[in-house]
């Protein structure tokens, strides 16, 4: 799966919340200042052509939809991240995060039984 840009993921974070929506719709999401409509048209199609969204034609216009899910490209990016920059190793990423963030262990113990929760 292609990584997106922070353009590109912000739309999709607009379309994973909506579901379906076409350009206009997309930037009614937008904070002010708003993108200009051309700026998030082309970027729709990029995400088209990426095979994250497809589209319906809707009279003149397009209703457009994720084909790839939240979760799913959630998986990917940590999993490229922890690759990346933790040699694959979830431990070095958490002990990365405790020391940078100064998370104690009561935290760490709370997260611990989450995880195990949802197993």
């Amino acid at each position: 799966m292609k990584q997106l840009t922070k353009a590109e993921e912000d739309i999709m974070q607009i379309l994973w919340q909506l579901k379906k929506a076409n350009v206009k719709n997309i930037i009614d999401e937008f904070p002010k200042p708003k993108p200009a409509y051309n700026t998030v048209s082309t970027i729709v199609r990029i995400l088209e052509s990426k095979g994250f969204v497809d589209y319906k034609k809707q009279g003149k216009g397009h209703i457009y939809f994720p084909l790839v899910q939240q979760q799913e490209y959630s998986n990917q990016s940590i999993n490229k991240l922890v690759d990346n920059y933790f040699q694959g190793s979830f431990k070095s990423m958490v002990s990365f995060f405790m020391k940078e963030n100064d998370i104690n262990l009561k935290e760490l113990e709370s997260v611990l039984k989450e995880i195990n929760k949802r197993k």
